[in-house]
């Protein structure tokens, strides 16, 4: 019978006081923990199966708040979310949400967080992101980004930005949101990463496809965290791969 395995992890890093990081996978969160071994949860594909990140913006308050209400909010809706139109609803829900949030409470005011994801349907996924947050199709051939970053263009041999041009929340008060949604198709035997920038920003592409390639789901969220880490572990690190199996 044809699966989605869904395989990951969150970690604070080396630098970070505390994980900003949330994640979603169905109706399963992580919100601001710690977890160094990977996880997997297997789901029976058909019904809408949202896996996603949410990264808290840093420098900011309240990080991991904004990023938890969207995760959570992403798993309530998660069933329902059966097509673009869907998720572009649930995204603005997201961004309205983060802001009602903060206007209720003085300290919360201007968090905010990015998010990118995936909804496994029975023969396609559909990809979202807000921010700098990513989703790669992580294919035997290549790793090739699905996401849109919304950044600024970093300098020449550089891959760190420390600036977002869209997120959920984030400003002093409300700001609508457009964000990046596509479908693709979808195949037994594909595979997703969906990550946070404390993995992409340390650790190079070509890096990121040796480790994708040569190991399974659960060593290869682990070598990935592992890489981060030996490359200074400067952000949280939280990511999920996505596997269509059976």
């Amino acid at each position: 019978m044809p699966y989605i395995a869904v395989t990951a992890l969150s970690d604070v890093g080396l630098v970070r006081e505390h994980n900003e990081d949330s994640l979603v996978a169905g109706p399963w969160t992580l919100c601001g923990t710690v977890t160094e071994n990977p996880q997997t949860l297997l789901f029976p594909l058909g019904t809408p199966l949202v896996a996603a990140v949410a990264d808290g913006l840093g420098g900011q308050p309240a990080g991991e708040v904004a990023s938890a209400l969207v995760v959570r909010q992403l798993a309530a809706l998660g069933p329902a979310l059966d097509g673009e139109d869907a998720v572009n609803e649930a995204l603005n829900m997201c961004n309205h949400m983060v802001y009602s949030a903060a206007d209720d409470n003085p300290d919360l005011l201007t968090m905010g967080t990015t998010v990118a994801g995936v909804v496994v349907l029975h023969d396609s996924v559909t990809v979202f992101n807000i921010g700098d947050s990513k989703v790669y199709d992580a294919a035997e051939d290549g790793l090739r980004q699905l996401s849109v970053d919304d950044s600024p263009p970093a300098a020449p041999g550089r891959r760190v930005t420390t600036a977002v041009t869209q997120t959920l929340g984030g400003g002093p008060s409300y700001t609508p949101v457009a964000p990046h949604v596509t479908t693709t198709s979808l195949s037994p035997g594909d595979r997703c990463l969906v990550c946070t920038d404390g993995l992409t920003d340390p650790v190079p592409d070509e890096e990121l496809h040796a480790l994708l390639r040569v190991h399974d789901d659960g060593r290869a969220a682990y070598e990935l965290w592992k890489a981060a880490i030996e490359a200074g572990g400067p952000d949280n690190i939280t990511l999920a791969l996505v596997r269509i199996g059976g």
